[in-house]
């Protein structure tokens, strides 16, 4: 079972663009691979940091609207607290062991009232609500209810407790509309000899809070509202005339119940309250901070990050391209150094430096090399040694074909008492010998090669009966050139055999040698009966060499010919044919033009004890 999920696993792998090696260099394997893997790491730690970094931010700010929260309460705690010494003082300068002091001998108070411009003003009311002495000293409305007051009420049901109520409009006084918060408390105190139960209540300009709390600012958006523990009701909001509009709305419920903090959404938009208790005032402050900035500075935490992986991916494509390149280096000057030998040349050689195994894969190449260097020597030498044998292997052909024809025709001769014939013909026949022998040379001066023709021709002449004639002519600069000898001959039988014998008229051969550029062109015509175009496109081809030595041994010859010249001078030299039927046939022989014998002094060493002269 594991080893068919390997498989799988293989196989899946195969089909991934990623692990399809097929086609794709070293360097771009080694580039891309390597980039990858770093891509992969730095996104897996991106990952990773984001996750903790947006964490923290979002702890951060969680902690700093915590902070500005509790500040907030702090600062409104201490503000409150000053607000009840104050009021201590101001009990203590209109109060004298319980006696109400007279208005003329409370300077304090004035002192008091023009040192502190929160303080909008000082009252003192019965139970029943009638004003026994204020600061400054106004008129009272006729419309004022001060036994509806929220404040008198609060007074009036825990004696002696300082209280505060939500932030109202002053309305008791004529001509003032003044914003405010009214400290109160119920006290007894002794009015005209008897117990009297009143009302102390000092009226704080709101402008105070309201700057306490409208100066801090929970990101672009953020704010904070203070709202009464006891009833729910906003005492301060930064947009208190839409609260009032009824076109705000905040979740006062939800922090009334919540100890810390938590997370709303009145209007689509998700918000995070952070609350915190006034504890010597019943009030609590909520911190309005809203997510989508904490959400914008993970954003600017994620983009960085982005920037980071872009900056990262282009410095490991470049190192990756650098390192690639320098690993592959070798490998490329490997390749050119391949391509080199490909063409030819095999004289280069890898150097020797680099990582251990390009210096083991350089070392095995040069040896590589070497050795091909060595075999090909070795070939060159079998090449060499094989082409001289075959070589000698035709001319040994050549040679005992043309005796073979011409003893035969001795033999006739010597069978019609033709003695003065068979004299002649044994004479040039012992004259061609030492022309084709030539001290074991394979190629003779041209003027040998025409003489050995000469010959021959006597020969043939005299063995057919004067069926035929020639002539040979020769540029002046052709006889000093060197040819391959025994050429001429085989042609020449050629053209007697195949072309002159069955003619009724007369025959005629040409025989011509000149040099034309830097060739050499030796050339056999007859008026024979010629060849047809089969003949002539099939007269040097293998097959056709079979057949014919299958019969007479012509063919043979001028097939061995061809293959001596293209063995000794290349295969762009040899025999070129001509022919037309009941016109004739001319054999042209293309060789270099060469004036000096090149093997002399090879062979001469060799072959001198086959001199029979």
């Amino acid at each position: 079972m594991r080893r068919r999920l390997g498989g799988r696993a293989r196989d899946f792998a195969k089909r991934l663009p990623l692990f399809s090696l097929q086609g794709r260099s070293i360097q771009s394997v080694i580039m891309w691979s390597f980039s990858l893997f770093i891509l992969l790491i730095v996104a897996f730690v991106s990952v990773l940091l984001y996750n903790k970094f947006s964490r923290t931010a979002e702890q951060n700010v969680m902690l700093s609207t915590q902070q500005i929260v509790d500040q907030v309460s702090y600062n409104l705690e201490d503000y409150v607290d000053g607000m009840a010494q104050l009021y201590r003082a101001i009990e203590q300068n209109m109060l004298t062991n319980g006696q109400l002091i007279d208005a003329g001998e409370s300077k304090q108070l004035d002192t008091i009232m023009s040192s502190r411009d929160d303080i909008v003003s000082i009252a003192l009311f019965d139970d029943q609500g009638q004003l026994l002495r204020n600061y400054p000293a106004l008129p009272v409305k006729e419309s004022a209810r001060v036994l509806q007051q929220s404040w008198f009420h609060a007074a009036l049901r825990v004696p002696d407790h300082l209280s505060f109520s939500l932030p109202h409009v002053q309305n008791l006084y004529k001509g003032t509309y003044k914003w405010v918060v009214s400290m109160s408390k119920g006290i007894t105190i002794m009015h005209n000899g008897r117990p009297m139960y009143v009302v102390l209540v000092v009226d704080i300009n709101f402008k105070k809070i309201e700057e306490l709390s409208s100066r801090i600012s929970l990101g672009k958006r953020g704010y904070v509202y203070i709202i009464d523990e006891g009833a729910g009701n906003i005492v301060f909001h930064p947009q208190q005339q839409l609260i009032y509009m009824g076109l705000r709305q905040e979740s006062v419920e939800k922090a009334l119940t919540s100890i810390h903090s938590y997370i709303d959404e009145p209007e689509g938009v998700k918000r995070l309250n952070t609350v915190k208790s006034v504890d010597n005032i019943a009030w609590k402050v909520v911190g309005v901070s809203y997510l989508d900035e904490i959400m914008t500075t993970r954003s600017d935490l994620n983009r960085y990050m982005v920037q980071v992986v872009a900056v990262v991916l282009v410095l490991s494509v470049l190192i990756s391209m650098l390192l690639a390149s320098m690993l592959t280096r070798p490998i490329r000057r490997m390749g050119s150094t391949m391509k080199a030998v490909e063409r030819g040349d095999f004289d280069v050689e890898l150097p020797i430096k680099g990582l251990l195994e390009v210096v083991q894969l350089s070392s095995r190449f040069n040896l590589m090399l070497d050795k091909i260097r060595q075999l090909m020597k070795q070939i060159v030498i079998e090449q060499e040694s094989k082409r001289k044998y075959e070589f000698e292997t035709l001319q040994a052909q050549i040679n005992p074909h043309f005796l073979y024809n011409t003893l035969n025709a001795v033999v006739r001769m010597v069978g019609m008492s033709r003695n003065d014939e068979v004299i002649t013909m044994i004479t040039s026949l012992s004259k061609l010998f030492r022309i084709s022998l030539s001290k074991g040379n394979t190629s003779i001066p041209v003027s040998e090669e025409l003489e050995h023709a000469r010959h021959y021709l006597t020969i043939q002449q005299m063995r057919y009966k004067n069926k035929f004639k020639f002539t040979i002519e020769a540029d002046e600069e052709a006889l000093s050139c060197f040819t391959l000898k025994l050429v001429l001959q085989p042609l020449i039988e050629n053209a007697i055999v195949h072309g002159i014998e069955y003619m009724v008229d007369e025959g005629e051969i040409k025989i011509r040698a000149g040099v034309h550029g830097d060739q050499l062109l030796l050339e056999v015509a007859d008026n024979g009966i010629g060849m047809s175009q089969q003949q002539l496109d099939n007269i040097l081809s293998d097959r056709a060499a079979k057949t014919v030595s299958s019969g007479s041994g012509s063919g043979v010859a001028v097939h061995n010919v061809n293959d001596r010249i293209q063995l000794y001078y290349g295969v762009q030299y040899g025999l070129a044919f001509e022919s037309e039927q009941e016109e004739g046939t001319t054999v042209r022989v293309s060789i270099p033009v060469v004036r000096t014998n090149g093997e002399e002094d090879k062979t001469n060493g060799e072959q001198d004890h086959t001199d029979l002269s």
